[in-house]
């Protein structure tokens, strides 16, 4: 069994910054590509930055610039810095791995549970 727990959101003033972690858990043979997406009310999920095995990144045009994704892949832990933070980042902001659990097997794509980040002044 795998899980993965967020943290790190939060209520910010726009302009402000957060940094939300992701730490998976269990049974974790590697690691693909980590991820983060979000979901604002009323819209569909959106990815917001993915981060594969190798270090290559990709960013969604919006946070292009603000926000950086990392990864620590001895913890098995993805970070997402949001800076320069405007109300419309306002979300559940949900992360995303892919995961193999044992050697020779498929990968399996798990979520966390989600933390919310509110954009407000």
């Amino acid at each position: 069994q795998v899980q993965l727990v967020e943290s790190g959101g939060g209520l910010v003033q726009p302009g402000g910054s957060l940094r939300l972690s992701c730490a998976a858990s269990g049974s974790i043979f590697s690691i693909y590509a980590m991820g983060w997406y979000r979901q604002a009310p009323g819209k569909q999920r959106e990815l917001v930055a993915v981060i594969t095995s190798g270090g290559t990144i990709s960013y969604a045009n919006s946070v292009k610039g603000r926000f950086t994704i990392s990864r620590d892949n001895a913890k098995n832990t993805v970070y997402l810095q949001m800076n320069s933070l405007k109300p419309e980042d306002t979300a559940v902001y949900y992360c995303n791995a892919d995961i193999v659990s044992t050697r020779g097997a498929g990968y399996n794509t798990y979520w966390g549970q989600g933390t919310q980040v509110t954009v407000s002044s």
